[in-house]
C-alpha cells in the first residue's frame, strides 16, 4: 500500500484573493447555462434580433417575436392567457404589452438562480431558500438587474440563517422539528426580504453605479486595453476570477441588455493572446514546451481551456508582457470598431466566441475575429522575439524548466486539473521522464490485490470527483464509463461529483492526486484511487479488470 504525500497548504494574499474568486465563479459558473439561454432568445427575439421587427436578415417573425421578446400588442395579437403589463408607444401613449421572456429572465430567473447557488454553497438547500427570499427584496427594490446584490445578499442571507439554526440547535423539543424550521426561515426570509428592499437595494443600486461609471470613464477616454495590465497576470496566477465572474460578467449582462451586446465578455475570454503564445512556442521555443504546444493550441482554442497556457508563460515570464500587449489589443479592436458578445462566453472557445457573437450580427463577429486575430498576431510576434533572443540559453538550460512551470501552475490554482495533466503527459513523453505513473496511486490499495475488506468489497457505485464537479471529473467519468461499456459491465454506475458534495455512499472515489486527502476526508468509508490526468490514467484499465473479476465471481 502506498500513501499519500504530504499537502503543503499554501497562505497569503493571492491565495486569499483566489478563493474568492472560486467562490464568485462558484455561483455563476453553474448558471452559465441559463445565462446563455438568455443570449440566445434575446439574440433571436428582441426587434434587433434575428427574428424581431428589424432583423438585419428581413427574417421578421411575426408575431412570435413580439411575444417572447416582449412589447408586443397584446390587443392586436390576441394570444391568450400570456403575462402583460402597461407599456409606453413611440407617441407617449400607453398599451397592454406583452412582458415576453427577455426582461423576465435578466430581472429575476438569473439573479434568483445566482443567489439559490451562493446560499447552497454556504448553508445547502436550506440556505438557499432563504437566499432566493432575501434576494428578492432586493430585486424589487431596485430597477436595474441586480448580480451585484445576489452575489452579496445571497451567501449573506444564508450565513444569517446558519447562525440562527445555531442557537436552537439540540433544544427544540422531538416531533417539532420541521415547524421550527420551516417557520424559522420562512420568518427569517421575509424580514431579509423586506429589509433587501428598504436597505440593501439602495446600496446595491449605489454600488452598482460607481462601478458602471468606472465602466464608462474607461470607454470614454479609450482606456479600456489598460485592463489587460492586470487581467493577462490575473490569469496565468489563477486570480482572474475575482475580476472576470466579480465585476466583468454581472456589468456585462446589464450593458448587454440596454445595447444588445457588451466588450466586457472578452476582455478575459478572448482566445487570441493564449494562441498566440502557444504559435510561438510551436516555432521558436525548445524541447518540451516546442513539441507540447501543438496540441496545447487545440486544447486552448477549441475546447477554451485556457489553463492550457499558462505553464508556457511560467517558463518564460518575460511573455507575460506579449500577452498583455495582445490582450490589449484585442480589447482595442473591439473598442474601436464596437465589437462585444451578447452573453458570456464560458469556456472561452473560439466556437462559444462564435455563437455569444453572432447575436450581434455578421459585422459584429467579423469584428470579435479581428480582436482575436490581432491579439493572436501581436501575442505571437512579441513572444516570438522573446523567445528567439534567449533560445540559445534556454536550449542549454532545457530540462526540467517546463516541468518546474507545469508544477507551479498547479501550485498557482491550488489543484491539478485534467488540462495540466495532460500537458505534464506529453512532456513527459518528450523528455522520457515517467512522472505521470508516478502520480497516479492507488492510495488504499485497491488494484494492488491486498487483502482484506479491500479486496472484497464490491464495486458498483464508482465517483470522478473534483471541485466544482463539473469539468475535469465528467471528463473522467465519461472515460471510465465507456471503458466498462467496452467491457460489456452492466450494473455499475460511473458518475461525477464536487468533493464537498461527497456522502459516503460512493463505494470507489477516483481524485486527481492532489485533492484526495480531501476526498477522503469527505467519504472515509469509500476506497480512494488518485491519478494525476483524468483523461489517460493507466489506473482506468486496471479498475475495469477489478470489476469484471468481482462480476465473474459472483
Amino acid at each position: 500500500m502506498t500513501t499519500t504525500s504530504p499537502t503543503k497548504k499554501p497562505g497569503g494574499a493571492r491565495i486569499a484573493v483566489q478563493r474568492f474568486g472560486t467562490f464568485l465563479s462558484g455561483m455563476i459558473m453553474p448558471n452559465i447555462a441559463a445565462f446563455i439561454a438568455w443570449g440566445f432568445i434575446t439574440m433571436l427575439f428582441i426587434p434587433a434580433g434575428f427574428f424581431g421587427a428589424n432583423s438585419p436578415f428581413g427574417w421578421h417573425w411575426a408575431p412570435v417575436a413580439e411575444i417572447i421578446g416582449g412589447g408586443g400588442d397584446a390587443a392586436t395579437i390576441g394570444w391568450p392567457g400570456a403575462a402583460t403589463a402597461l407599456t409606453a408607444n413611440a407617441d407617449g401613449g400607453t398599451y397592454q404589452g406583452y412582458v415576453g421572456l427577455v426582461s423576465v429572465m435578466i430581472t429575476y430567473l438569473l439573479p434568483l438562480l445566482i443567489a439559490n447557488t451562493g446560499g447552497r454553497i454556504v448553508y445547502g438547500a436550506r440556505g438557499g431558500v432563504v437566499a432566493t427570499i432575501a434576494v428578492m427584496g432586493v430585486i424589487v427594490g431596485t430597477n436595474i438587474p441586480m448580480f451585484l446584490g445576489a452575489m452579496i445578499m445571497g451567501p449573506l442571507a444564508a450565513w444569517i440563517t446558519k447562525q440562527m439554526d445555531k442557537l436552537w440547535d439540540g433544544k427544540i423539543r422531538p416531533g417539532f422539528e420541521m415547524l421550527v424550521n420551516n417557520f424559522s426561515a420562512g420568518i427569517l426570509g421575509m424580514i431579509l426580504a423586506i429589509v433587501g428592499f428598504f436597505a440593501f437595494g439602495p446600496v446595491f443600486l449605489g454600488i452598482s453605479a460607481v462601478l458602471g461609471s468606472i465602466v464608462a470613464f474607461l470607454v470614454q477616454f479609450n482606456l479600456l486595453p489598460v485592463l489587460s495590465i492586470i487581467v493577462e497576470p490575473a490569469k496565468v496566477l489563477f486570480l482572474n476570477n475575482a475580476i472576470n465572474h466579480g465585476v466583468f460578467t454581472p456589468l456585462g449582462i446589464e450593458q448587454a441588455a440596454n445595447t444588445g451586446k457588451s466588450i466586457l465578455f472578452l476582455i478575459e475570454a478572448n482566445p487570441g493572446p493564449g494562441l498566440g503564445l502557444l504559435l510561438a512556442f510551436t516555432f521558436f521555443g525548445v524541447g518540451a514546451a516546442k513539441a507540447s504546444a501543438p496540441g496545447a493550441i487545440v486544447i486552448q482554442f477549441l475546447g477554451g481551456i485556457h489553463e492550457i497556457y499558462f505553464p508556457y508563460a511560467l517558463a518564460k515570464p518575460m511573455t507575460i508582457l506579449a500577452l498583455i500587449a495582445g490582450g490589449a489589443s484585442g480589447v482595442a479592436v473591439n473598442m474601436i470598431f464596437g465589437g462585444g458578445l451578447v452573453f458570456p462566453a464560458a469556456p472561452g472557445s473560439i466556437i462559444a466566441v462564435t455563437a455569444a457573437a453572432a447575436g450581434g450580427g455578421v459585422a459584429n463577429v467579423l469584428v470579435v475575429y479581428l480582436s482575436v486575430i490581432v491579439a493572436a498576431v501581436v501575442t505571437f510576434l512579441i513572444s516570438g522575439v522573446i523567445l528567439r533572443a534567449s533560445r540559445k540559453r534556454d536550449q542549454e538550460a532545457e530540462g526540467d524548466s517546463f516541468a518546474a512551470a507545469i508544477d507551479q501552475t498547479a501550485a498557482n490554482k491550488g489543484k491539478e486539473s485534467s488540462a495540466l495533466g495532460a500537458l505534464r503527459t506529453r512532456a513527459a513523453g518528450t523528455t522520457g521522464s515517467g512522472t505521470t505513473e508516478a502520480a497516479d496511486r492507488d492510495v488504499d490499495g485497491v488494484l494492488g490485490g491486498a487483502a482484506g475488506a479491500v479486496t472484497t468489497k464490491q464495486l458498483n457505485n464508482i465517483v470522478f470527483a473534483c471541485d466544482a464537479g463539473m469539468g475535469s471529473s465528467a471528463m473522467g467519468a465519461s472515460v471510465l464509463r465507456n471503458k466498462i461499456k467496452k467491457a460489456g459491465i452492466e450494473g455499475v454506475t460511473v458518475t461525477n461529483q464536487a468533493i464537498a458534495n461527497l456522502d459516503g455512499s460512493a463505494d470507489l472515489v477516483i481524485t486527481q492526486n492532489q485533492l484526495t486527502d480531501r476526498a477522503k476526508a469527505q467519504s472515509p468509508d469509500s476506497l480512494h484511487v488518485s491519478v494525476d490526468n483524468f483523461m489517460n490514467s493507466p489506473r482506468y484499465d486496471e479498475v475495469v479488470e477489478m470489476v469484471r473479476s468481482q462480476h465473474e465471481s459472483k
